[in-house]
């Protein structure tokens, strides 16, 4: 929803590919100087739909409380943005500079650190109702915006009345909204991007579950886009199509199947800071082994039908590309429970198949099962997922039977998806007690567009679910963000895909979109969730 109201500075996905889209975007590509550490952004002549222009002022607004509520804010990572701008400053209405502490990779910056900009409007810097602040000036007033603008957007049954969300600068606003997710967007006449909608609305309309999904799309419903459910296919993608080529189409009298894939990676966290059985986590041989009962490439062709492809690593396998290295294509852990057996009684556990294995030898030695395991101590651990999917539900079937067998007992638990994401987050200390959380669909790189793992896996980072930490991992995403080229990609990535910091899943397809026949302009999709529904026409 988010993007359709409010256009980042810098829109990526362009023709379904992973790379920035200039012609979206509300600023030029950046330009460096002063070594690379003077970064230049010239905005566009863009206006909100109050009539106002999209200013540095508005950009600045966003970074000054980026600052003020970084801990507050998912994708920020300890020493990057905003920290590692020394000094920033708006000379003109249509001008941000920033001064870094270092030159970085260009690319990287650009993906990773100003795509995560979005200018907020002047509208929006207020500490409380009718008292204006001066956020986008005073990143000490900053804090009391954020407050009451968190208190706003609590209050969802006013989304589409309450002034503040009415001034938007992109393509569509909101004529009705509720929080069971029916939501009416009406076209923003104001909008200055280069593709204004035709549709007169666009609505979304919310299922619980797929199946009931299907079954409105299955009755040649009004529903112009929608998603057809893995199980409710007949036949399989066939084996000799590419994960973005559609397989046979059940519905295809009234609809065209256009496979999703998302650029991300799927996998589910441990929680590495659990009292319990965190020192259990942080065993790479319990890793290797655990990862050795995942079978990605049955789960896809049973519960997928074929549509996906492995995770193997930081680096999506699809679509292909120069970062892909040997080590995730030829897959370090493949399937097999005598080796996730071996991994066990290889460090001092005793295995029964069907039974927690229990560590026999206690200890730091080689051949022990490693410091905070105590002796008798099982494996058996608790793995709550996303419900209302069937295809999360079978694999994780598959992964509780598979991981029996090696010794390795999880007791499955559906819950809601926004349960899960609330409940796998980083932590620490006593109540630190969630052990494995899957939402099911790992991540799509987002706002970090650049696959290079600070977002995700250095020591502190906001969406760390885990709290996985390695000094010598955290080394590698450094150099992958201040030097340019697939070398040093390829180092971090092959270091991460062998120590294995979470439970790498099959990435299955993110959608199997359904589109009218008569339909226009839906594809191709974009390769990082967003949608653009202002191109569509019949």
């Amino acid at each position: 929803m988010q993007a359709l109201l409010f256009r980042p500075l810098y829109w990526f996905g362009n023709d379904g590919k992973a790379e920035v889209n200039d012609s979206l975007s509300l600023a030029a590509e950046p330009t460096y100087s002063n070594d690379g550490k003077t970064v230049t952004i010239k905005l566009k002549d863009y206006k909100w739909s109050d009539g106002t222009a999209v200013t540095s002022a508005d950009v600045m607004f966003w970074f000054n409380m980026a600052k003020a509520e970084k801990a507050n804010y998912a994708a920020y990572v300890p020493g990057q943005f905003p920290d590692n701008v020394v000094s920033a400053s708006a000379p003109d209405a249509q001008t941000v500079v920033f001064n870094t502490d270092q030159a970085y990779s260009q690319q990287w910056f650009l993906y990773n650190q100003l795509g995560q900009i979005t200018p907020m409007p002047a509208a929006w810097d207020m500490s409380a109702a009718n008292t204006k602040a001066d956020c986008s000036t005073n990143e000490a007033s900053c804090p009391a915006v954020y407050n009451y603008l968190i208190s706003q957007s609590k209050d969802l049954p006013t989304y589409a009345t309450n002034p503040l969300w009415q001034v938007v600068d992109g393509p569509w606003t909101l004529k009705s909204f509720n929080a069971d997710g029916h939501i009416t967007f009406v076209p923003n006449t104001k909008y200055s991007g280069p593709v204004k909608a035709t549709l007169k609305e666009f609505i979304e309309v919310p299922f619980t579950t797929d199946s009931a999904e299907f079954n409105v799309l299955r009755g040649a419903s009004t529903i112009d886009v929608g998603y057809i459910p893995t199980q409710d296919l007949a036949s399989p993608r066939p084996a000799s199509t590419t994960p973005d080529q559609a397989g046979p189409n059940p519905l295809s009298a009234n609809y065209t199947l256009a496979p999703w894939n998302l650029y991300g990676i799927n996998y589910f966290p441990i929680n590495y800071n659990n009292p319990t059985v965190g020192p259990i986590f942080k065993q790479l041989y319990f890793r290797q082994a655990l990862q050795s009962v995942v079978d990605q490439n049955g789960i896809l062709n049973s519960a997928a039908k074929n549509y996906g492809f492995a995770t193997t690593g930081p680096i999506p396998l699809f679509p292909s590309g120069p970062l892909i290295s040997s080590v995730e294509t030829s897959n370090p852990y493949p399937f097999n429970i005598d080796t996730a057996k071996k991994y066990l009684t290889d460090n001092g556990w005793s295995v029964t198949a069907g039974a927690a294995a229990t560590c026999v030898k206690p200890g730091t030695a080689a051949g022990e099962c490693g410091e905070g395991i105590t002796s008798g101590e099982a494996l058996n651990f608790t793995l709550q997922y996303a419900s209302g999917q069937q295809t999360i539900t079978t694999a994780m079937q598959s992964l509780k039977s598979n991981a029996a067998e090696a010794g390795i007992v999880l007791n499955i638990t559906p819950a809601p998806f926004n349960t899960v994401t609330g409940t796998a987050i980083p932590c620490s200390g006593a109540t630190c007690t969630w052990e494995m959380g899957n939402w099911g669909g790992g991540w799509v790189y987002a706002p970090d567009y650049y696959p290079t793992g600070e977002t995700l896996f250095q020591t502190g980072a906001g969406s760390n679910s885990g709290s996985y930490s390695n000094p010598a991992i955290d080394k590698l995403i450094l150099d992958s963000t201040t030097q340019s080229g697939t070398a040093v990609m390829q180092a971090y990535e092959n270091a991460l895909a062998k120590d294995v910091p979470v439970v790498w899943q099959p990435n299955y397809t993110y959608s199997l979109t359904m589109v009218a026949n008569a339909l226009k302009g839906v594809t191709p999709q974009n390769p990082y969730a967003n949608i653009t529904p202002e191109a569509w026409h019949y």
